[in-house]
């Protein structure tokens, strides 16, 4: 059996990604977000502490700062102390930031979908089950 190349399957899941972000970027720009600032709006419910975000995003915790603080002042976003512990901020998407972030995820989705529907059923099925178990 041939050995499978872990690194040349990486490289196209990644190109396959970055190619379904590029394809949609200027539309996610025209909602008034850079495609990783979606990404961030579309994690806050789930990782509402800027810390907890970044850790989850994999992404520099300045850098989730310099987000944050780009996304608050477009009014996608706001911080309210935390009233369990007053040293923290918790983040809270505003409904401006909702409303672009489900925008800016159907696009994604959109596609996406484009280039799923190369696949068969069977194959997208096969797919799904594959990354739910490397994941």
């Amino acid at each position: 059996m041939t050995k499978i190349d872990a690194a040349r399957l990486w490289s196209l899941n990644h190109r396959l990604l970055m190619s379904v972000i590029a394809t949609v970027a200027a539309e996610v720009g025209a909602l008034g977000l850079e495609p990783k600032e979606l990404f961030v709006l579309s994690e806050v419910d789930e990782h509402p502490y800027p810390a907890e975000l970044a850790a989850a995003l994999v992404m520099p915790k300045p850098s989730m700062t310099v987000y944050v603080k780009r996304l608050e002042a477009a009014g996608f976003l706001r911080r309210e102390i935390d009233a369990t512990d007053l040293r923290k901020h918790r983040l809270l998407i505003t409904p401006a930031g909702r409303k672009v972030m489900q925008r800016g995820l159907t696009l994604l989705a959109d596609a996406f979908a484009e280039r799923l529907a190369r696949l068969s059923a069977g194959e997208q099925a096969q797919l799904r089950g594959l990354l739910e178990k490397l994941c």
